[in-house]
């Protein structure tokens, strides 16, 4: 089995900043890449931005220019710095990873999720 375990999510005001970590850990025999999605309320799950095992990052174009993300081959994690956060970046976060698993399946996983919430 493989898990993936968020954490950072919280309440921030309009134009403050956050930062949100995911760790892979199980069965893992490689990663091709992890990356985010989000969920706001009352719409469908979207892409926010992914990075690839050899450090290639692409972002949503919403995102852009205002999170970055970031990770560690070594220890299977993942992180996204999100800055200048606006009301509609509220949402729940989940983590994702592509891997292969020390069954040699391909399979996507993904987190719980991660709340965060941008409000005055």
């Amino acid at each position: 089995q493989v898990q993936l375990v968020e954490s950072g999510g919280g309440l921030v005001q309009p134009g403050g900043s956050l930062r949100l970590s995911c760790a892979a850990s199980g069965s893992i025999l490689s990663i091709n890449s992890m990356g985010w999605y989000r969920q706001a309320p009352g719409k469908q799950r979207e892409f926010v931005a992914r990075i690839t095992n050899d450090g290639s990052t692409n972002y949503a174009d919403p995102m852009k220019g205002r999170f970055t993300i970031s990770g560690d081959n070594s220890k299977n994690t993942v992180n996204l710095q999100m800055n200048s956060l606006k009301p509609e970046d509220t949402a729940v976060y989940y983590c994702h990873a592509f891997l292969v698993d020390t069954s040699h399946y391909v399979m996507n996983y993904w987190g719980k999720g991660t709340l965060v919430t941008v409000s005055t």
